[in-house]
């Protein structure tokens, strides 16, 4: 689309729509006639996002439910005005700016804020960038003869173009470094023939500043070639002297069915045909109603957006209760769960010291956006059985649009048992009920990883969130004989896959029952009275005590296993009816591995947010990102980062309007069987209801039995238990 062209789009119905294609080049078009006329003549468009109002203003106009204590007025306020944030690069000076629109009308935008940044402070590279990354390579001359060197040809180099973190020999500059591989066939796996080499290329110009060759361990007594693992202090082309060229692994090692062939020969390999097709058939159609962006499913109603940075953003998530009393199913009270869930932050810190191994310690959401490099889903390949899709939108440099079709897939799922019992007396009865969820998944690929998101809503009030992480591993080679030093795995011969941590931030804004809510944390203690003690004669007894986490500083926890350490989100001001207790969601997740690098590190000083599992904060609109807004070449976190909004520690999160960010993730110790290409690894949490529902909230789930079911051994053979119907009896 050029930029001058208006798509034809639905208007954004709801203060958090996403964006459509027609705001996108309205914005542009505006931004650059203004810059324009600030003597700005090259503009490169970085981003463009929703510049979401303040919550207070969503429940006002009615499009959330205030919950409990709500003042009376709630719910009949004009809608919030709609502004959009517009990131932008002077193309030849080099400088940031981010400007405020006010797009409430598309017809006569309007610039309300134009900031620049400070020198050195860069939006979040584009698709478009690391695209150029490999054009830029090819074209330099002393990278060509880098490749010539060890017997690549320019045809044949290729290169993941990724932020390079921080590096103090280019100030002011926006840059990325280029992770070199050869291709030495159309499509084939270029990952299995990784160069000994990275260019650093100016992303605006696309000038190559710089060839680094990283260390290895070739010395005689098996250590690095160089002296130190700290950085050069200079920009060079120089090639090294410490150790000799290191030709790339010739082998094959490829993927794709049509090029994949046996470890032991070059034979292809033969396709399995055991594997019978599996169909997922809904011959009613769907459970789910969408209208726009917002998404009733069961007792479930919530908003879905597709945002550049963040990728899908759940809001707005709401609960229809018909067991309240006083309500029923034809007039269900609507329980507020959370304002917004999405995930703001991850960072992957790779564990090689030798410089420059240790600036792939990539930010895929702050560096780069999932939305940015989420893919196009296929119908029946990504998502199975009866689909919805919803588009997503972004700009492009020149302002004009890229769509993602098919970006966010909707679609439910057979979640096996719901719950089952069956009274074991002569006689006695059966009743089993299957479960469903509602699944939102979206995929990005990040260079050589893919990863998978889904949100999952189930029938008893649970919302799960799985990551799935596939793709290719990033790859770097071994000279002949050489060790891994003990920071990777050598998952074939001479290529080496180093240990990382994959460590996501999930923001979560919670409005449980209502504003205000607590954090309460729980742990399992056994009881201290020993055996044989009046108190505690068999020694069994254990309790689950709780406190709340009054102030930013407690809001700062880690996760503690053998203690079985949890965090419910409460509202102080609800209580369940019989225990008595607050009304809750418990977050549940085993996946929570600590941050192995050291904290006063790189990684660790640029990703706070990975230092420990769960913050709590006082609720503030424009505090979202944990490792600031800006984060591309940032030597420490900025100032809008988590542990700066901590400060003191001394702020109350007790009864407030609060956030929490949830640190999950996965540390990725390499396995040979992980190679070419990276079976799906799942690391998941789960918001559970506790004391929320007066009892199980399932109940009046119907049990069906599947009519498609058959049984597999023979025709005719009764797929009943003794009781009678495997489903009820």
């Amino acid at each position: 689309m050029s930029p001058g062209k208006i798509a034809t789009n639905t208007p954004a119905i709801h203060p958090l729509d996403p964006l459509n294609a027609e705001e996108i080049v309205a914005a542009t078009s505006t931004v650059r006639k203004y810059v324009q006329e600030k003597g700005i003549k090259a503009v490169r468009f970085l981003n463009v996002l929703v510049d979401e109002p303040h919550k207070s203003e969503v429940i006002a106009a009615g499009f959330f439910p205030a919950g409990e204590g709500a003042p009376a007025s709630s719910g009949h306020a004009a809608p919030p005005p709609r502004q959009l944030s517009v990131h932008m690069a002077d193309e030849i000076t080099g400088s940031a700016y981010d400007l405020t629109l006010d797009a409430s009308n598309i017809d006569a935008v309007t610039v309300l804020s134009m900031t620049k940044q400070d020198a050195g402070v860069q939006p979040a590279l584009t698709l478009e960038e690391l695209v150029m990354s490999e054009q830029a390579i090819r074209k330099d001359s002393r990278v060509i003869e880098a490749a010539k060197d060890v017997g690549v040809s320019v045809e044949e180099l290729f290169c993941d173009g990724w932020s390079i973190g921080w590096d103090e020999r280019f100030p002011n500059k926006r840059v990325q470094q280029c992770l070199c591989y050869a291709r030495y066939g159309k499509d084939e796996n270029q990952y299995a023939h990784p160069l000994d080499f990275l260019p650093i290329v100016d992303n605006l110009t696309g000038e190559v500043l710089a060839i680094d060759y990283p260390a290895h361990r070739v010395a005689k007594d098996g250590k690095l070639n160089t002296k130190s693992t700290a950085p050069p202090t200079e920009a060079n082309f120089a090639k090294p002297d410490t150790r000799d060229r290191i030709p790339p692994p010739l082998a094959k090692h490829d993927y794709l069915p049509d090029l994949a062939t046996r470890v032991d020969s070059d034979k292809p390999i033969e396709m399995r045909t055991d594997i019978k097709p599996l169909s997922v058939v809904q011959p009613e159609g769907v459970s789910f109603k969408r209208t726009g962006n917002t998404l009733e499913w069961g007792k479930f109603k919530l908003h879905v957006g597709f945002h550049p940075r963040e990728g899908m953003v759940l809001s707005n998530i709401v609960y229809k209760d018909d067991e309240v009393p006083g309500f029923s199913k034809a007039s269900p009270k609507e329980r507020p769960l959370f304002y917004r869930a999405s995930f703001v932050e991850m960072v992957v810190p790779y564990a090689e010291p030798a410089h420059p191994h240790y600036r792939k310690f990539a930010f895929d959401i702050g560096e780069y956006g999932l939305g940015f490099l989420a893919n196009s889903l296929a119908l029946g390949c990504d998502c199975l059985g009866t689909i919805e899709y919803m588009d997503g939108h972004f700009v492009k440099h020149d302002g004009s649009v890229e769509t993602v079709k098919n970006a966010i897939c909707i679609h439910e799922e057979d979640a096996g048992t719901l719950w089952k019992h069956t009274d074991y007396r002569p006689g006695g009865r059966t009743h089993n009920v299957r479960n469903r969820k509602l699944v939102l998944s979206m995929v990005c690929t990040v260079a050589n990883y893919e990863y998978q998101f889904n949100w999952n809503f189930h029938l008893d009030g649970n919302i799960e969130c799985e990551i799935k992480l596939t793709g290719i591993l990033n790859l770097y080679q071994l000279a002949q004989g050489e060790s891994t030093g003990g920071f990777g795995t050598e998952v074939a011969p001479r290529i080496n896959a180093h240990y990382h941590q994959h460590l996501f931030s999930v923001r979560l804004d919670p409005h449980i029952d209502g504003q205000f809510n607590s954090v309460s944390e729980q742990h399992i203690e056994p009881s201290p009275a020993p055996s044989k003690s009046d108190e505690n004669w068999a020694g069994n007894a254990f309790t689950a005590p709780t406190r709340i986490l009054k102030t930013t500083g407690e809001g700062v926890r880690d996760a503690q296993a053998d203690i079985e350490r949890t965090w419910t989100i409460v509202n102080e001001n609800v209580k369940h009816y019989s225990s008595g207790k607050p009304v809750g969601y418990k977050i549940m997740c085993k996946d929570m591995p600590r941050l192995h690098c050291h904290h006063d590190g790189i990684a660790a000083i640029r990703a706070p947010f990975a230092k420990h599992h769960l913050w709590t904060l006082p609720y503030h609109p424009k505090e979202r990102y944990p490792s600031g807004m800006f984060v591309p070449q940032t030597f420490k976190a900025p100032k809008d980062s988590i542990e700066e909004w901590v400060g003191d520690g001394k702020a109350s999160v007790q009864n407030k309007d609060i956030v929490t960010y949830v640190t999950v993730g996965t540390t990725h110790i390499p396995r040979p069987e992980d190679f070419p290409v990276m079976p799906a690894e799942t690391c998941r949490f789960m918001l559970k209801p506790v004391n929320f529902f007066r009892r199980n909230p399932t109940l009046d789930v119907p049990s069906t039995q599947d009519a498609k079911s058959i049984a597999a051994n023979a025709a005719g053979v009764s797929v009943a238990n003794g009781n009678g119907s495997c489903c009820r009896s």
